[in-house]
């Protein structure tokens, strides 16, 4: 087994990239997507700083069923749409929100939540999942953190 510990004087972009080596070597060979996911919610607990939530929603028949995750309990359905994950899902792309409470519709899972970062994964042109990254700490996102998680997407989109 790998061990993985990013270090503390990384900057924003060494942690996204130390992530990303983490997880394709965590990931690589293995072909069950929920271990896979697993893993890799662990991974981002490990590598991402100042989160209340990190993990995984999957798209299944029309809907985003919770997956593998680390923080506290969640909401287990979101409808394709609806809230941060469901919007993400729904029009593929990236959802940045500096401040959750001033998002239309925004699902509260974690009340401590302020602000979130959802990226789609997608597959042959589909959203299979969401990685969905929550804060409590207001603007905790950037397009720096977008570009990190879309990166990930990318490489787990064949991986679960």
């Amino acid at each position: 087994m790998h061990q993985f510990s990013p270090d503390p004087a990384w900057s924003k972009a060494e942690l996204h990239s130390g992530l990303l080596e983490a997880a394709d070597a965590i990931t690589a060979g293995e072909s069950d997507a929920i271990a896979n996911m697993a893993n890799v919610a662990a991974l981002i607990w490990q590598f991402l700083p100042d989160l209340n939530w990190g993990g995984f929603y999957r798209a299944i028949g029309g809907e985003l069923v919770l997956g593998p995750f680390c923080g506290l309990p969640a909401c287990i359905r979101i409808p394709l749409g609806s809230g941060v994950c469901g919007t993400a899902a729904a029009s593929g792309a990236t959802q940045i929100v500096p401040d959750v409470q001033a998002f239309p519709g925004h699902i509260a899972c974690d009340a401590a939540s302020r602000s979130e970062l959802v990226v789609p994964v997608i597959r042959s042109g589909e959203v299979i999942a969401v990685i969905d990254l929550d804060s409590p700490i207001p603007a905790r996102f950037d397009a720096e953190d977008a570009a990190g998680i879309e990166a990930l997407a990318r490489l787990l989109a064949s991986r679960i």
